[in-house]
């Protein structure tokens, strides 16, 4: 027999049974609700999504995934949420290093030896013409600069990048070979950068030690010009070597610089084509037993990015 879920009129209230009565209110309070919780929900899903209650500003509000119906709606919970990055969760940068930008330059490429013919082919550097890029160096049991420069390159770059920094890379190994020296100083021109910096580990023979770093010289002729940057570029280098030193343990090198860790140069196209701040820096010698125990030590390798990304915080005032 079908059951009226209609409520009793005022005048038969008293013939119904305690039971048909308390099944009437039950019901009623039922359709109550069920017409009340989308509209509570709807309003609950809008004060979340404005004003991220109960959030850190940093953080994205509470997220609540929209189903067919209002009523199946599903509150996705902090921990079945995907994990934030770092990079996400920082709050934006403040202070001095707010808008700064910073470029890192790999030195080589891991492809270049496969490519030598391409890699050979003269570009303009302003004041003369040189290779397009070269292979660099190796450990004496094969461990190729490449490898480390991209390796530190991408341990800066996260600490840059948690102080507030743009970071961005000349490449990560992601093209056959180069890009070219030319093309590596027009993406720090065109990316605004407040400071830009070459690693590399140099070559020379068993016994040489140490790191240093390379300043531009001042030069002018063709697309080279590098007179506005001469005098940042040594503030530049100066940090990083002084910061490089103490947090590494490194000396400067025993054979150039006159124990300064400070060499400039006129003949590097990433230096003499760069309208930015720039250096670069020669961790230590690749070729030295002793020196290529550190630099193939990842440990060591993460001190050297601190190192560097200190020296280039301090330059821009942070």
């Amino acid at each position: 027999m079908p059951y009226d879920d209609s409520p009793p009129s005022p005048e038969s209230a008293s013939s119904v049974s305690p039971e048909r009565r308390w099944f009437a209110r039950r019901s009623g309070l039922a359709v109550g609700a069920a017409v009340l919780a989308p509209t509570a929900l709807a309003g609950w899903v809008l004060v979340q999504v404005t004003t991220g209650a109960g959030a850190d500003d940093a953080r994205p509000p509470r997220i609540v995934m929209p189903a067919a119906s209002p009523t199946d709606a599903v509150a996705v919970s902090p921990s079945s949420a995907p994990a934030e990055s770092p990079a996400a969760s920082q709050s934006p940068a403040k202070g001095p290093l707010a808008g700064k930008t910073v470029v890192i330059d790999p030195g080589h490429n891991t492809g270049n030896f496969k490519h030598t013919s391409e890699i050979d082919k003269k570009v303009d550097i302003g004041t003369n013409r040189k290779e397009c890029d070269t292979t660099g160096t190796t450990t004496n049991s094969g461990y190729m600069e490449a490898e480390f420069t991209l390796d530190v390159s991408r341990r800066l770059r996260t600490v840059l990048e948690a102080k507030g920094l743009k970071v961005v890379l000349t490449h990560q190994a992601d093209r056959p070979f180069g890009p070219c020296i030319d093309e590596r100083a027009r993406i720090g021109n065109e990316a605004a950068a407040d400071a830009v910096v070459s690693v590399h580990a140099d070559g020379v023979s068993e016994g040489n030690r140490g790191y240093h770093i390379i300043l531009p010289a001042k030069v002018k002729g063709g697309a080279a010009d590098t007179a506005k940057i001469v005098g940042p570029s040594r503030d530049l280098g100066e940090r990083i070597a002084s910061n490089f030193a103490r947090t590494t343990g490194s000396a400067p090198a025993n054979y150039l610089g006159s124990g300064t860790g400070l060499v400039v140069r006129d003949d590097l196209g990433g230096l003499n084509l760069s309208t930015r701040p720039k250096v670069f820096i020669e961790c230590g010698n690749m070729r030295d037993t002793k020196d290529a125990a550190l630099l193939t030590s990842p440990e060591w390798r993460q001190k050297a990015a601190q190192g560097i990304a200190d020296g280039i915080v301090g330059f821009l005032g942070g």
